[in-house]
């Protein structure tokens, strides 16, 4: 089933008997001038995937050849078909962004609201890893670059739970 198509290519859910449901990004499908790109973006999201292998709310890459990234299936809505409005829910994906951060990756595309899933525990996920950066050491783009990532989660939190945030949290606004 598809589930997205644009100018880099194919974002399509299957079922393979081996390996159960899962999604599969398809760069070779991309627009011929964007081929280049595409593959690059795919690339970057093997990368940053192998990165964050074992964090809880994040999908497994399950393969990655060139142009073509199979990662596991997250059972999920995206934050704006949920709004999510419990507290927990925000808690979990600051430990979620956290834990990403620990491992010198940067999301870079969270101001997205379907980038956010709500499982069905509801629990934080992340899907779309096109653009995140693995970054071998922590200077000051990275900083920058984490600094987005939260401030992107705090602007759901205000619109989901505005009444939440804390001094700091506005601050950081």
């Amino acid at each position: 089933m598809r589930l997205k198509q644009d100018l880099f290519g194919t974002v399509e859910r299957i079922e393979r008997e081996d390996a159960g449901a899962l999604v599969r990004r398809d760069a070779r499908a991309a627009r011929r001038g964007l081929r280049w790109l595409a593959r690059r973006l795919a690339a970057r999201e093997a990368r940053a995937l192998r990165r964050a292998d074992g964090v809880a709310g994040v999908p497994r890459l399950l393969s990655g050849s060139p142009g073509v990234v199979e990662r596991s299936r997250i059972d999920g809505e995206p934050m704006q078909r949920a709004c999510p409005r419990d507290p927990a829910y925000f808690r979990e994906a600051l430990r979620l962004l956290r834990a990403l951060h620990a491992r010198d990756l940067v999301h870079n595309d969270l101001a997205k609201e379907p980038n956010w899933l709500v499982t069905p525990e509801g629990r934080p996920a992340l899907v779309d890893f096109q653009l995140a950066v693995a970054m071998p050491r922590r200077g000051r783009l990275f900083r920058m670059l984490a600094h987005d990532d939260l401030r992107h989660l705090l602007k759901h939190k205000r619109t989901y739970l505005p009444a939440r945030l804390t001094a700091r949290e506005r601050r950081i606004l």
